[in-house]
């Protein structure tokens, strides 16, 4: 009937969904096992997507006893089994058989959830259906129908009609004649009102206790009289079952809206109900009547949508029930133990200060205060403090507390002050409190929480069963499902006649049938061992072991003795065995090993191995000393390797040091034996200090240790990337003492070593505590070659291609080089050559620039090319003709950066000999090929921004004109383009004004389709880009209307706040600023947004004032919005709302209105569409 009415939303349905691991690790390989049960140590059911409205029913199908132990009574003999359901002719009752085994796994197996996919399998549902959600009171009716097909021509064909079978009498009595009609109706549970009525006693009393009347226009036919008269209707309960179900009816239709709704009042019920009112016959005793509440199935969301979870009452105490936390108790809990708590505590003696100090310790949770405190929390209670109230007559408080010694201790060291035996005060006693202190039970103090928790532990076990989750919850935790969205929605009550027996207490086994309990204990092994396989895979951390004979020390560090050789050795080890397993294993492995053993943390560091912390305690697991996957371990008798002292701990972690010193001859690497400076890698302990570091390099003391300087203008420049000496800083004499981690030197850091005598070369020279030095690698060579480029003579005979190395530093001239080169290759008499670069991607330099300038590498190959070499002030172009240049086909020119398009155009074809006005110049795109065409023929190469050695295409054709005339537009007759206004519109709305004349329509970021609209202006307009033009209007004093509006444009470019337009209105006005009031128009809801001298709120840690833009929020000024004016010295009115915007909010109002009731006869298409209504069904086979 409803279909899946109650779909459930997703993110309302993962509520319910718990992850699948809570132990929150990546499992390394493999499906991860189901974890084990929770601390409630009950299964929850896993939701396929939508069933959680099925996981709720189940489970409390499950908690009431007598229904599971009549379904585990019915045995094979007549079910069958479930491995001959393919056999041909077997009659196998599916549904109870599945049902048997999900019981008996959510009793027996331990897994956190189980899977309801057999179940749903039996019911012929697909995959499909488990994600449809459906109505669970709909579900429990036709559960229950599927079941009691199934077990036709069984024992156990009449247990649910036995457990949950009910009938009501409908009873008719004539007010004339007294004749009784009546009628009999069958129920498996009860569909009870809740719009309307506030509670389940009040439906119930007008289902069976009001009478309807049939009188005036609604008269009954009486079959004894023969004619219509007054009667009285009236319903009562015949027969009660042992197990009452009620159905809340939460949801219902508003015919006037023609829509769904559920209904969100309160709607209390009570944990225990008599049902004797409502009862036909009243004759039997109380407890016949009697029912206690013990399952509550949830639902959370609105009608289209929400989910399902239960609260159920323990009856076996099969779980485990722990007091939920105090932050998850709900308000209406804690207001009911604020009332316990008044009315539990003793009669407060103000006057008595052993009274209220013994009152106060008492309603502590840990039964004590501390001693610095308690003056404050008597305050609190009394509203006086110790001295003003009791120090006059008692003394000192401490003092107090040592005279009555009987009652109080101090505890924690003298802070805190407890009660010795709780004793109640004589005069403070209240009635019945000599029992309760003799009464052994510890868990019944004067604290009304811990006699609430008392009582929970003793029946009351709770739990709320959502999904895959089990936690435990409070008997008044069920008070916060009286209304709201997440309300009670079936409520489940049992007889109080029914008591358990003693052995079914605790005992989760009770009257499951032997097969489904070893069916269980194989699966609990199998689960055990995948989990111990599990746990042993992920737990197993892969070792670097490396042992003290194979290394040696050098520089701080631990070197292996043999390079290139690996020195550790791979050993995999669970993490969860002990320090102690782990050295037992390498003894195992090591059999030669003598000695100690020390198991010492190392890390391989740039200068080598360094060792940390030792694992000394043989009794802590892997996992807590630290060590994880890829841990290295150095073996070694904890004292010395190789005869030498090691040093622990991270403060001797040592630095890879690049020490450099000056060399002579072939040692500085160039190539004519000059001097320079060599590098070697050494390591120290970051503890060691400067001094003992020039101790180990074997320097006198005189000598001077410096750090490279990068903070110089130099000291960016790598050698042979344009030359320039490098800068370094002398350690002063206090340094000497400091380590190397105190002076910040890292691995990698430059340590120059320089005696005294050093600065006798002209290497090296010092400036105050700055030592500049200057070796071969910043004034290197160039060379520079020249090959002939005309026809050889006529003996075929060619000359020789001739090199030459000319010395050159990152400073010197281009042109010097070059006349150098042409002086050692005597090539004065050539015409005119001039200098290419290979390497660089316009080979073509400036001979005015230096080395370093023209990006030249030293050390690198220049060429002597025929033809003049551009200036500073001159472009070195390629061009080609028709297409894109092959290589080797390309023409070159020069050009001055400051010609013309136009210009360079005529150069190139004066070069290629060709004439007339049917060219133009392309660029060259990304991909080389030819681009777009370069329309301005006016503008400079430089404005162009055209590059030194770019690519130019002379292609034939000419370039479009520069104006394009719209059709539209061919009658329009103005002077100069700056008499149109061009608008963009948006929504037939003016919405900015196209700026910049020179930029193309993408750039403008128009596409196919924008309207544009043309506006004719009376004079020249040429808006910048943060000139804002607005219409303002200034209103008429008095009134409410305006003046007609005036366009004005303002300069936001400066300042864009308020005071800036405020002054440029007042300027255009000549008025005053401070008497101008504005307000921006909002066409679209017809109202005015005033705009005041506003300041931002500027946060303390940001000192800088952010700047107030009316650009910004919340006002976005643009082109075209209109400002409204009031001059406040004329004008007292400063409301800027006309005549004509409440016309339109009227208008806005009613549309409102009309889309409110005409919402359920359109379809916005805004909404999630819903899928399709499915009616729930379960397929069940013939056993008749």
């Amino acid at each position: 009937m409803f279909g899946n009415l109650f779909e459930e939303e997703e993110e309302e349905e993962e509520e319910g969904v718990s992850p699948a691991s809570s132990s929150g690790r990546v499992a390394k390989g493999g499906d991860e096992p189901p974890p084990p049960r929770g601390r409630s140590n009950l299964c929850g059911l896993k939701n396929q997507g939508g069933t959680c409205y099925l996981n709720s029913l189940l489970q409390t199908l499950l908690f009431t006893p007598e229904f599971r132990e009549a379904l585990f009574s019915l045995g094979a003999a007549e079910l069958g089994c479930l491995e001959h359901k393919e056999n041909p002719g077997a009659k196998v009752r599916v549904i109870p058989l599945e049902l048997q085994k999900l019981f008996a796994s959510l009793l027996l197996v331990d897994q956190q959830s189980a899977s309801t996919a057999n179940l749903t399998s039996s019911f012929g549902w697909n995959s499909s259906e488990g994600t449809n959600q459906h109505d669970v009171q709909e579900l429990n009716r036709i559960l229950f129908s599927a079941l009691d097909h199934s077990l036709v021509g069984t024992t156990g064909s009449t247990f649910i009609h036995q457990l949950y079978h009910g009938t009501i009498v409908n009873s008719i009595v004539c007010k004339d004649c007294g004749n009784v009609s009546q009628r009999q109706e069958d129920f498996l549970d009860l569909t009870v009102c809740v719009c309307g009525v506030s509670s389940l006693e009040e439906a119930l009393w007008n289902m069976f206790v009001e009478e309807e009347l049939f009188q005036g226009n609604n008269l009954y036919r009486c079959a004894h009289c023969d004619r219509l008269v007054t009667a009285a209707k009236s319903a009562k309960l015949k027969k009660l079952p042992p197990f009452m179900t009620m159905s809340l009816l939460r949801f219902s239709f508003d015919f006037a809206k023609c829509e769904r709704y559920k209904e969100t009042g309160r709607y209390s019920f009570p944990l225990s109900i008599n049902l004797k009112p409502f009862c036909e016959e009243t004759d039997a005793e109380d407890s016949d009547y009697s029912y206690e509440l013990f399952s509550v199935i949830i639902h959370k969301g609105g009608c289209y949508g929400g989910h399902y979870h239960v609260y159920i009452r323990d009856i076996d105490q099969l779980g485990k029930w722990e007091p939920p936390e105090e932050e998850q108790k709900p308000k209406t809990q804690k207001k009911s133990k604020n009332e316990v708590e008044q009315m539990c505590a003793p009669i407060l003696q103000e006057d008595d200060p052993l009274s209220v100090i013994t009152a106060i310790i008492a309603q502590e949770p840990s039964k004590s205060v501390l001693t610095d405190q308690l003056g404050q929390k008597l305050m609190e209670k009394i509203g006086s403090s110790w001295s003003k109230k009791f120090r006059k007559h008692y003394g000192p408080i401490g003092k107090f507390l040592q005279s009555n010694n009987n009652v109080f201790m101090l505890v924690s060291n003298g802070t805190r002050v407890a009660l010795k035996a709780n004793p109640p005060s004589p005069t403070t006693e209240p009635p019945g409190a000599a029992k309760q202190a003799t009464n052994p039970d510890p868990l019944t103090p004067s604290d009304p929480r811990a006699a609430e928790q008392h009582l929970d532990l003793q029946q009351n076990h709770w739990f709320d069963l959502n999904d895959s989750m089990v936690t435990s919850i409070r008997e008044s935790d069920i008070e916060k499902q009286f209304q709201g969205k997440e309300s009670a929605y079936m409520l489940f009550y049992r007889k109080t006649q029914l008591h358990r027996p003693s052995e079914a207490l605790h005992n989760p086994q009770y009257k499951i049938p032997l097969n489904l309990i070893q069916m269980a204990q194989e699966e609990n092994i199998q689960m055990q061992k995948m989990r111990e396989e599990f746990e042993a895979t992920n737990n197993t951390v892969e070792l670097r072991l490396h042992l003290a004979p194979s290394y040696r020390l050098e520089g701080g560090a631990l070197q292996p003795l043999s390079k290139g050789v690996a020195a550790s050795n791979a050993l995999s080890f669970d993490r969860r065995k002990t320090v102690g397993d782990l050295r037992l294993a390498i003894y195992q492995k090591q059999e030669l090993w003598e000695g100690d053993m020390a198991l010492t943390l190392a890390k391989s560091l740039p200068a080598g191995l360094h060792l940390y912390n030792t694992l000394t305690d043989d009794n802590v697991s892997l996992y807590s000393a630290g060590v994880c996957t890829n841990s290295d371990l150095f073996v070694w008798n904890g004292r010395e390797v190789c005869g030498a002292t090691v040093l622990v701990g991270a403060e001797w972690e040592p630095v890879l040091l690049n020490v450099v010193r000056p060399s002579l001859g072939d040692e500085g690497g160039f190539e004519n034996g000059g001097p320079g400076l060599k590098r070697e890698a050494r390591g120290f302990a970051g503890a060691a200090t400067l001094g003992e570091v020039r101790e180990a390099l074997g320097e006198p003391e005189e000598s001077l240790l410096c750090q490279e300087h990068k903070g110089g203008p130099t000291g960016e420049q790598g050698p042979g990337e344009g030359g320039g000496a490098s800068g370094w800083r002398v350690f002063p004499p206090d340094d000497m003492q400091r380590t190397l981690k105190e002076l910040s030197l890292k691995d990698g850091d430059a340590l120059l070593v320089l005696e005294p005598q050093s600065f006798d070369s002209s290497m090296f020279a010092r400036n105050g505590d700055v030592v500049t030095v200057t070796t071969p690698s910043d004034c290197r060579w160039l060379q520079v070659e020249f090959g002939p480029h005309g026809e050889g003579g006529g003996d075929g005979e060619t000359e020789e291609q001739r090199k030459i190395k000319v010395p050159a530093s990152g400073n010197m001239l281009l042109c010097e080089v070059k006349q150098r080169a042409i002086e050692e290759l005597q090539l004065q008499e050539q015409i005119s050559v001039h200098l290419c670069c290979p390497t660089l991607v316009h080979p073509t330099v400036c001979e005015e620039l230096s080395v370093r300038a023209a990006g030249v590498r030293l050390m690198t190959t220049l060429t002597l090319c025929p033809g003049n070499a551009p200036k500073a002030s001159q472009l070195f172009l390629h061009f080609s003709v028709g297409a894109a240049p092959s290589a080797g086909m390309e023409m070159d020119i020069i050009v001055e950066k400051t010609s013309t398009v136009k210009e360079c155009l005529k150069t190139m074809l004066d070069v290629v000999g060709l004439e007339g006005t049917c060219w133009h110049l392309r660029r060259l795109d990304w991909c080389e090929e030819v681009g777009e065409p370069i329309m301005d023929e006016d503008a400079s190469l430089s404005e162009l921004k055209i590059n030194n050695g770019e690519t130019l295409v002379v292609t034939q054709g000419q370039l479009p004109p520069k104006v394009l005339t719209l059709p539209a537009l061919q009658d329009v007759c103005v002077p100069t383009t700056a008499f149109l206004r061009v608008w963009q519109l948006e929504g037939r709305r003016l919405a900015r004004i196209l700026r910049g004349g020179q930029l193309t329509l993408k750039k403008l970021k128009l596409s196919s389709g924008t309207d544009l609209c043309v506006q004719q202006l009376l004079k020249e307009e040429d808006l910048g880009p943060k000139d804002v033009m607005l219409n303002v209007k200034m209103g008429v004093p008095g009134e409410r209307c305006f003046y007609p509006p005036e366009e004005l444009v303002w300069d936001a470019a400066r300042d864009s706040s308020p005071r800036s337009l405020r002054t440029r209105l007042a300027a255009h006005f000549c008025l005053s600023p401070d008497s101008l009031l504005l307000a921006k128009h909002q066409p679209d809801k017809h109202a005015w947004e005033e705009i005041s001298n506003w300041n931002q709120q500027v946060s303390k840690k940001k000192k800088k004032r952010k700047a107030e833009s009316l650009l910004g929020p919340p006002f976005h000024l643009k082109d075209g919005d209109t400002i409204g004016i009031k001059n406040l010295l004329i004008d007292n009115k400063r409301e800027f709302l006309t005549v004509e915007d409440e016309q339109g909010q009227q208008r806005l109002r009613e549309q409102a209105e009309q889309r409110r009731k005409g919402r359920h006869y359109e379809k916005t298409g805004l909404s999630k569409p819903r899928k399709p209504e499915v009616a729930l069904s379960i397929n069940v086979g013939v056993f008749r």
